[in-house]
């Protein structure tokens, strides 16, 4: 508890990193919402906004991973880390402090993204139990992406390291169908955007929102036809693997 209330509170003293995460849903809504809605064709019809929210949702999620990386790798290069495993604490909870916190972030952020959403005519049709739904199915994939975020962060030396690994996530979010429908992608991209977890809970996010988007073909990957059990798969796999992996990374570095 301590280390994630300590999380929080340093926000007070970054004024600027609060404006630029609760500012990025914000633009997105209105530059991809606007730039990419007249060009493009929604399988089965449909508003583009109300397909792009969904996407846009997972995408932020998963960008998480970058604060969660900056902020371990900012903490090992001021040699607060090494503090930290010094003092009689569990070796477990730095890491989970700093999930914790990320998430409360994450939820402000989606929340912020969703009231601009209805500003700009996105809805979701199914009630409000799977609205609700679509919500914990995003935060609980940001906070499997925050874990590896955390393990990549406690790999790097500083900061530096950690903003060049940064990049190689945009593929991640690229090749789906956050933006386009995977159809008309070409054989070997498509499959990889098909069993993309981003994919799969863009896709869980649309159907669990009645939002338009849906694969509407009979040959669409397996991921695609069951995109909830997918996602939910895909955050218990990265659990599975990640947690372990940071708490042993926090515990033996430095040795």
């Amino acid at each position: 508890m301590t280390i994630f209330l300590r999380n929080l509170l340093k926000l007070k003293h970054q004024p600027e990193q609060i404006v630029a995460t609760f500012a990025f849903p914000l633009m997105s809504v209105i530059l991809f919402g606007y730039v990419f809605g007249s060009a493009i064709p929604i399988p089965g019809g449909g508003n583009y906004r109300e397909y792009l929210m969904p996407g846009l949702f997972v995408m932020s999620s998963v960008m998480g991973v970058m604060g969660s990386l900056m902020v371990i790798a900012k903490d090992n290069s001021l040699g607060v880390m090494d503090r930290f495993r010094s003092m009689p604490m569990a070796r477990s909870a730095v890491p989970f402090g700093q999930t914790a916190a990320d998430l409360v972030i994450a939820a402000g952020s989606l929340t912020i993204m969703a009231v601009c959403g209805l500003f700009f005519g996105w809805r979701a049709h199914n009630g409000i139990a799977a609205t609700l739904a679509g919500f914990g199915l995003v935060l609980l994939l940001q906070y499997a992406v925050s874990w590896v975020g955390v393990f990549l962060g406690s790999l790097a030396k500083n900061e530096e390291t950690a903003a060049r690994i940064g990049p190689l996530i945009m593929p991640l979010t690229m090749i789906s169908n956050v933006f386009v429908p995977t159809d008309g992608m070409p054989t070997v991209l498509r499959a990889i955007a098909d069993w993309n977890p981003v994919s799969a809970a863009t896709a869980a996010c649309r159907e669990l929102f009645g939002n338009p988007g849906l694969p509407v073909s009979s040959d669409a990957a397996w991921p695609l036809h069951h995109p909830v059990l997918t996602t939910v798969g895909w955050c218990a796999f990265l659990l599975a693997v990640f947690v372990p992996l940071s708490i042993r990374r926090f515990r033996n570095a430095g040795l």
